[in-house]
């Protein structure tokens, strides 16, 4: 604690100490007010000005030392002063004296609990930040709740203190209002406890939820607005409408029809979206062909002379199509239908809130529906560089459709599927080189793992350049050629084909989204709230169209919470929680992350350790020859918690998985060191990494202690 702290603490100390050891309570209690109330009022009538102004210092002083008797000096304020003045002065007296208080406290206590705790109290963090007021004007209207232990709660928020003070202002108002008004008849006053009768602390309490009624006229206010101009239908023909039948539109329109809800889900391509497609299924499988590929380059390491992989790229492409066809049925129009679904393949445009307007087989039509969720996905990101589109360029989309492999491929990007698709390639005999604008790969995972992918890359032959801006293609003598700047001038790089991996943008073409002035964010997401509504009220948005994450299991995870509050939100309304969201890239090495980065954690100020792991100590991955990665978990300091979790090696994205119901469920490492976990395997690295924590917070005095005990015991 530093120097000014402790002098604030000591004289706050030594005040309390002497108001006490001195006996000075004795003042302020029912008693001695009345019984020298005619003493006090001579006083005040010869010296009125020196009585108010002594007494109001004095009720500040009382307050904010959360000192016993302000509730005995209001009384006295309305047995000398009479009820209005009464009233003005000790409403501002209190609210400057809680004030005080809340200011002292948040000097004392603020910082530390929030570098300690800041983690945990993220979520009321924003709660406050977003309704500060009504909480505080909540809390000042319940007698219940002592004024002194709110001025300490909200001191550790980080609520402004003007705010703190009006509502406290406020707040206070009614009661003090009641405390002024019975000194005022102090003579038929028997206790303090007869001034709450029943009946008042119910009339508080229905006070104390006017703020959340006044929220929810504000929200219907907004409501009217927003549909201003629109006529709702008097009846609806669907509960839901669901529009786009990817991952989010798939499980949206599940939850439907599992609570017997009408929905109906409109896909204008194909079933299953990019995850099947396009993207998470297609990818992994030419992942796992160019793994094998790859095995001729560890025949000595395993044992062999040589491994031979004779393989035609067609018929690579031809096994990932035959794959997509086999999962198919998972997504498919049957199987939806089956539990009832209506399914319809076609476009869909709102054309009001409550209308959705389809065309199927040039034929249009429209549907009334209570609620629409729009999951309309995201599509490759193509940057306005000129000349690209005269040397022509594949997506993650349009990749999938290549049945002649490129024997020079540029890949423009670093991200996840930059490197999943450079590596895979490059393992497939393509000559690859990947271009990336920032010093590092996979740019929101920190350096040590992106440098682990980055040897890897180069290992198999990708040449990586770092620090590259693509600033133009052309076509030069039958040639493609990519010209990119490296900060220490301009480099050619000629290619036969070149893949752009530089992110996905949310689809939002063609959904009338202009028509309803539905509005994007920054990033070009559809802009949503915390139970992801649009600006109307009945109009949801989930996956990669509303980000932040474009993750399948994130698109999941999003359309419960929109499917049950579309279906649900008059009674009762979810916030989507993102606080455990894990992702994986799929390189060999695989990069798993849950919770924060060490930069992330650097970032947000919090105070942290770092627990490492090596997976090249692990007997299974020895035995497999891949005794290579990593991981690393960020504890809370002092503390086993979880705050965040990175794994590189064979296997991350399936390990990850018990560090994810670790924090989901609030287990700390010394839980995970304590289950019994199957040898050999590749999940006992992540026991060995709380061994290794526990090893560093080893209780040594302990240790010492019993060691001389063990001496003993040998004699």
């Amino acid at each position: 604690m530093n120097p000014r702290k402790l002098v604030l603490v000591a004289v706050i100390a030594a005040a309390v100490i002497a108001f006490f050891a001195l006996d000075l309570n004795q003042y302020l209690t029912l008693d001695y007010l009345k019984a020298q109330q005619e003493s006090f009022q001579a006083l005040t009538r010869e010296h009125p000005v020196l009585v108010l102004g002594s007494f109001f210092v004095l009720y500040v002083v009382v307050v904010a030392l959360s000192l016993p008797g302000a509730a005995v000096m209001t009384l006295a304020a309305g047995a000398l002063f009479g009820f209005l003045p009464a009233l003005i002065l000790v409403s501002f007296a209190s609210s400057i004296g809680a004030t005080v208080a809340f200011l002292v406290a948040r000097f004392l206590f603020h910082d530390a609990v929030q570098e300690k705790f800041g983690n945990r109290l993220k979520t009321i963090n924003e709660g406050v930040r977003k309704d500060g007021a009504f909480y505080l004007f909540s809390m000042r209207l319940v007698p219940a709740i002592p004024f002194f232990v709110i001025n300490l709660l909200m001191a550790l928020t980080p609520i402004k203190t003007w705010t703190f003070y009006w509502v406290s202002q406020v707040g206070m108002l009614a009661g003090t209002a009641v405390y002024v008004n019975a000194g005022t008849q102090l003579g038929q006053l028997e206790s303090l406890g007869g001034l709450l009768s029943p009946e008042l602390i119910g009339s508080f309490l229905l006070l104390a939820i006017f703020p959340w009624i006044a929220r929810w006229i504000r929200d219907r206010a907004r409501a009217v607005e927003v549909y201003k101009g629109w006529t709702k239908p008097k009846s609806f023909d669907r509960n839901m409408v669901v529009i786009g039948g990817g991952s989010a539109g798939l499980v949206s329109a599940y939850i439907a029809a599992t609570v017997k809800a009408s929905v109906s889900l409109v896909e204008k391509d194909k079933m299953g979206g990019d995850c099947l497609n396009t993207g998470c299924v297609p990818s992994k499988t030419l992942i796992k062909s160019a793994r094998t590929a790859a095995l001729s380059n560890q025949a000595e390491s395993l044992g062999f002379r040589s491994i031979q992989t004779d393989f035609r790229f067609p018929d690579v492409m031809d096994r990932v199509q035959r794959v997509i066809k086999k999962i198919e049925p998972h997504d498919s129009v049957e199987r939806f239908e089956a539990l009832g679904v209506d399914c319809i393949q076609g476009s869909a445009k709102l054309v009001s809130p409550w209308e959705v307007e389809i065309e199927e087989n040039r034929e249009t039509r429209r549907l009334t529906t209570r609620s629409v969720v729009l999951a309309s996905g995201a599509a490759p990101l193509v940057p306005p560089i000129p000349g690209l589109d005269e040397t022509g360029y594949l997506t993650s989309d349009s990749l999938w459709s290549l049945r002649e492999q490129p024997e020079r491929l540029l890949v423009l990007g670093g991200g996840p599927i930059g490197c999943e698709l450079a590596q895979a390639f490059a393992r497939l005999g393509s000559r690859v080189t990947q271009v990336e604008m920032l010093d590092q790969l996979m740019g929101r995972e920190d350096g040590d793992a992106a440098e682990s992918v980055h040897a890897a890359l180069a290992q198999d032959g990708v040449d990586v350049r770092l620090g590259h801006k693509a600033t133009r293609f052309a076509l030069e003598n039958g040639e493609k050629v990519l010209y990119a700047d490296s900060g220490q001038g301009e480099e050619r790089i000629v290619f036969d084909q070149v893949l752009l991996a530089l992110g996905r943008r949310a689809r939002r073409e063609g959904l009338g989204l202009d028509t309803l002035g539905i509005e994007t964010n920054a990033t070009g997401a559809l802009e949503t709230n915390e139970f992801l509504q649009t600006r109307y009220p009945n109009i949801y948005a989930c996956g990669d169209a509303a980000g932040p994450f474009q993750f399948t299991h994130a698109a999941a995870h999003q359309a419960w919470h929109a499917a049950v509050n579309a279906l649900f939100g008059r009674f009762k309304k979810f916030k989507v929680d993102y606080r455990v969201m894990p992702w994986t890239t799929f390189t060999e090495p695989e990069v798993a992350r849950v919770g924060v980065s060490e930069r992330e954690a650097d970032e947000q100020g919090l105070d942290y350790e770092v627990t490492r792991y090596g997976i090249d100590d692990l007997d299974r991955a020895m035995t497999e020859e891949a005794d290579f990665g990593f991981v690393k978990v960020i504890t809370a300091r002092g503390s086993d918690k979880i705050l965040g979790a990175t794994i590189v090696g064979e296997h991350a994205g399936e390990l990850i998985t018990e560090f994810i119901l670790a924090m989901k469920h609030g287990l700390g490492l010394n839980k995970i060191l304590g289950t019994i976990h199957v040898y050999p395997t590749f999940s006992e690295a992540n026991k060995f990494a709380a061994g290794e924590w526990k090893k560093a917070h080893a209780p040594e005095k302990i240790l010492n202690w019993l060691e001389h005990f063990h001496r003993l015991g040998r004699r």
